[in-house]
């Protein structure tokens, strides 16, 4: 029997949700971005992350960072850079490539958004979007 719970339903629309989005990066020329060095890009600003930071906030042990990053610099999308505020550390930062691939990336966003939207309707999206803003900013206690 399949949960029935919230939980579940979020899981499963987000596999969806990300199902569509890896196979349009891939048919964008990202196949890359279905593999789990993609899910670090997303934590990378426009002025870098130190490594280590990094590692923190994917949840990752440093030793996957490095070989990840390894992996992204050897393909072109990330690269490593001095930290000016620290000689001891590396920043990580897109490439040309890589930016051109979180462009990429934010436009197949807004166009799952757009059909999703068409799917439910503005009304139901729109109060879709609220409700989840509302837990994510405010969560039950």
């Amino acid at each position: 029997m399949v949960p029935d719970h919230i939980g579940w339903t979020l899981w499963r629309a987000n596999v969806a949700w990300r199902k569509d989005f890896v196979a349009a990066m891939a048919a964008a020329g990202h196949s890359w971005f279905a593999q789990a060095r993609g899910n670090l890009l997303v934590h990378i600003g426009p002025d870098g992350i130190r490594q280590g930071d990094l590692a923190e906030k994917a949840g990752l042990t440093k030793q996957a960072v490095q070989q990840f990053v390894d992996e992204l610099v050897k393909d072109g999308i990330v690269m490593r850079t001095p930290d000016t505020t620290d000689a001891r550390a590396r920043r990580v930062r897109l490439t040309p490539e890589g930016e051109a691939a979180m462009r990429d990336a934010d436009r197949i966003k807004l166009q799952i958004e757009a059909r999703w939207r068409d799917h439910l309707g503005d009304a139901v999206f729109s109060n879709l979007k609220t409700a989840l803003s509302r837990l994510i900013d405010h969560p039950p206690g």
